[in-house]
């Protein structure tokens, strides 16, 4: 008989608990109209990641501004290399460099992979060709961004 009362009690209880709330809420908390419109569109949407491989602000923006006077980097000339950066990046390797991937602004394997082979050529970057950035790799980066200082 105790149990029994005691749920009854805690039921009523939290009954008038419910109520109260309720009675005590306004229009101002009723739901708003629902957006039709979606928030942003699937050809909007890409990839923000900011990857300098290394590079200080400074020598990224320098990297950019080469860019931006030969494979076709739209800007901003922020020191950031994000998506716009690597897709004109991978447009030069893919020319030049045999980067067999899409220019789709995302670094990796084999756009590392391609870089290497370039940096090697005239920036002193000795191997291996893994496609796996390392110290070496950014030294010779490091090199070729001081070169594209002379487009900014």
């Amino acid at each position: 008989m105790r149990t029994l009362t005691r749920t009854l009690v805690g039921a009523t209880a939290v009954a008038g608990i419910l109520a109260g709330s309720l009675a005590g809420a306004s229009s101002g908390f009723a739901a708003t109209e629902v957006a039709t419109k979606p928030a942003a569109s699937a050809e909007a949407v890409s990839p923000l990641a900011v990857d300098n491989h290394g590079l200080s602000t400074g020598e990224a923006r320098n990297v950019q501004c080469w860019l931006m006077d030969n494979w076709g980097y739209p800007g901003p000339l922020n020191g950031q290399l994000s998506t716009e950066s690597w897709k004109a990046i991978q447009r030069f390797l893919q020319a030049d460099w045999g980067y067999p991937g899409p220019i789709n602004g995302i670094p990796g394997g084999s756009t590392d992979r391609a870089l290497l082979l370039f940096l090697t050529a005239d920036y002193g970057y000795p191997g291996p060709f893994d496609g796996i950035w390392g110290p070496s790799a950014t030294v010779a980066f490091k090199r070729f961004a001081a070169w594209c200082a002379a487009s900014c």
